[in-house]
């Protein structure tokens, strides 16, 4: 039926664990026709059926889509679409008008590889991250607004994420919107969603429950938003009662939003924000200023080769914010790097708690939200790393 891949003698392991990646190496033989985004089977060395796949040249030489062999058609992804938007309606995410921001297709965690869906009341904003899933975008749309009659436009956000041989524009797919941003809430707050031109699909929809802690913290305290993109921790800290926010971030555009969403919500006069290197700041503040720190830096690490330059600058700004944080303070700290482990970064936080001599407490570990569900199977899904934690 497809084309057809056989490992070598004990690769298969992996695969018969449900792991959804394959990697090139375990590959001893592939069709000779066998081409980019081709979707195959996989046989182990004795010629047992393992999983079907979308093939790609690389280090990961296919992604799994299913482990039952099935055809994968225009009903297969409706399947999987239906059981994705299900997911989040027993997660009670629709029909909240103080809510409405939420990942609604999370990739392997949906066991959707290559496909990334957010959800901004009622606009769905779309990034596939291979070619494969991109050329079965009519079908993902269809599939979508028949599970969501009430979608008001969906968004392909995909030329920067697609592999830099695939040349798309970013545009509407059904709908459209002569605005550039939409408005949504989370947690009773408005945002404006920065669709076309910000990060991610324009907001980072995996803090929720972070930012929401971050407010039950923050009454009477002064907050140092780090990293602050378009404001959600700003924002949140204002809202749950901060007496001083001042958001630090290298894009003046990042933060002219972050003052639009810190206005929208009546909070302006609380609230300051500075474009400048992260780093230099938490050299040259005074200490004990900031009762709260929030670091939430891009990914530092997007390949293992880069892990030890990645926690070399996790390290830097992590001291330096224990090291000028208010006694009785408390550090957010994030890492977004899938190469950088859990047990790489507390290694990393404990040995700046050494560096800047103080006591440490970890308060509670802070991952991505419920509705970015990870594949048990699939241990690199989980890719946000946090904690909070309290300074003495």
């Amino acid at each position: 039926m497809y084309k057809k891949i056989i490992l070598h003698k004990g690769k298969e392991k992996s695969l018969q664990r449900k792991h959804p990646w394959l990697f090139s190496g375990a590959i001893a033989y592939k069709d000779t026709d066998i081409q980019n985004d081709d979707i195959v089977e996989i046989f182990s060395f004795s010629k047992e059926y393992l999983c079907t796949g979308f093939y790609q040249d690389g280090s990961i030489a296919v992604k799994v889509l299913c482990f039952e062999r099935q055809e994968i058609d225009e009903n297969f992804f409706v399947n999987r679409i239906v059981s994705a938007v299900n997911y989040r309606k027993t997660l009670g995410l629709f029909g909240n008008d103080e809510d409405n921001i939420f990942r609604l297709i999370n990739a392997e965690g949906d066991m959707l590889c290559g496909l990334i869906a957010d959800y901004y009341q009622g606009n769905i904003v779309l990034q596939f991250h291979s070619k494969a899933m991109y050329l079965r975008k009519d079908i993902i749309v269809k599939a979508l607004l028949k599970s969501l009659p009430e979608v008001k436009s969906i968004f392909s956000k995909s030329s920067s994420t697609l592999p830099k041989n695939v040349k798309v524009k970013d545009e509407f797919l059904f709908g459209e919107s002569d605005e550039n941003f939409f408005t949504a809430k989370e947690n009773g707050i408005k945002y404006l969603i920065d669709y076309r031109e910000g990060q991610k699909t324009g907001f980072f929809i995996d803090q929720k429950s972070n930012r929401h802690l971050l407010s039950q913290l923050s009454k009477d305290k002064k907050v140092l938003n780090c990293f602050a993109y378009s404001g959600g921790f700003s924002v949140s800290a204002l809202k749950g009662g901060a007496k001083q926010v001042l958001s630090l971030d290298i894009s003046k555009r990042a933060l002219d939003i972050c003052e639009k969403n810190v206005a929208l919500n009546g909070f302006s006069g609380n609230h300051k924000s500075l474009a400048v290197d992260v780093l230099d700041y938490l050299e040259n503040v005074e200490k004990d200023v900031y009762d709260i720190i929030v670091l939430d830096p891009p990914a530092f690490a997007k390949h293992n080769r880069d892990l030890a330059q990645a926690l070399k600058a996790y390290r830097l700004i992590n001291r330096k914010a224990l090291e000028k944080i208010k006694s009785g303070g408390f550090l957010f700290t994030f890492s977004c790097s899938q190469a950088v482990s859990r047990e790489d970064f507390i290694t990393m936080l404990f040995s700046c708690a050494v560096l800047a001599n103080r006591n440490v407490r970890i308060v509670r570990r802070l991952p991505h939200n419920f509705d970015h569900p990870q594949n048990i199977f699939h241990p690199e899904g989980e890719y946000l790393k946090g904690f909070l934690l309290y300074v003495e």
